[in-house]
């Protein structure tokens, strides 16, 4: 299956340089190109991409509020959302993550990372890695703020809760699954049901819930 990239940059010569490559990999196309978040907004109704690589700081309409119209749009729940930032160190970048974000990467990450972000995150999968970006959310997500789900992990059994701990340090489900006993599947079933019950959109917002529910700390990881 190809997937349908979107590219929302307010720099042409960036936006350039991702589109070459992103048509350089046979399972993907660029089907639109935005310089602004309201034209990403558009353009993602218009042309029904599967992802869209998101830059944070964009003229008009900021990447936070371009993904927040995104992640709210029904029409649009099948849309992932990859949030690019110059800095791993942003703060804005749990804003993306809390606005429906998938996951983000550094501008200057290499371009197979990049092609394997897509990938991910297309899949439904998140794209947190468990160093940086376990620092960022401890650190911005202690400030009081709206949920990201329905509700805690207090409604989880303990093999659910033991997943959710797991998906937030970074691990997948085959990760989840050896670190546990249980097969890639099973493993799979228990995080779709945990997000059924949080009424998380993505495992990005399940690694949200557990760290503002405290279920995972900071220097556990």
């Amino acid at each position: 299956m190809t997937i349908r990239v979107l590219l929302a940059d307010d720099q042409t010569l960036v936006r350039a340089a991702f589109a070459m490559l992103v048509e350089s990999a046979r399972d993907m196309e660029v089907v639109g190109q935005a310089g602004t978040g309201r034209e990403a907004v558009a353009l993602a109704r218009s042309e029904r991409a599967d992802l869209v690589v998101m830059d944070i700081r964009m003229p008009d309409l900021d990447g936070i509020e371009a993904t927040r119209l995104i992640a709210a749009d029904e029409d649009l729940a099948g849309v992932r959302v990859l949030v690019l930032t110059t800095y791993d160190t942003d703060e804005n970048i749990v804003e993306a993550l809390r606005a429906g974000a998938s996951g983000f990467l550094v501008k200057d990450t290499r371009p197979a990372e990049l092609l394997d972000a897509i990938r991910t995150v297309a899949a439904g999968e998140s794209l947190l890695s468990p160093g940086p970006t376990a620092r960022l959310i401890a650190r911005f997500l202690r400030s009081p703020s709206v949920p990201v789900a329905d509700s805690g992990p207090e409604c989880l059994s303990e093999r659910e809760r033991e997943v959710l701990t797991l998906v937030a340090r970074g691990l997948n489900n085959t990760e989840v699954g050896e670190t546990l006993g249980l097969s890639p599947l099973t493993a799979k079933t228990h995080v779709s049901r945990i997000m059924g019950k949080l009424g998380a959109r993505d495992r990005a917002q399940l690694v949200m819930v557990a760290y503002e529910s405290g279920l995972v700390t900071p220097g556990t990881m």
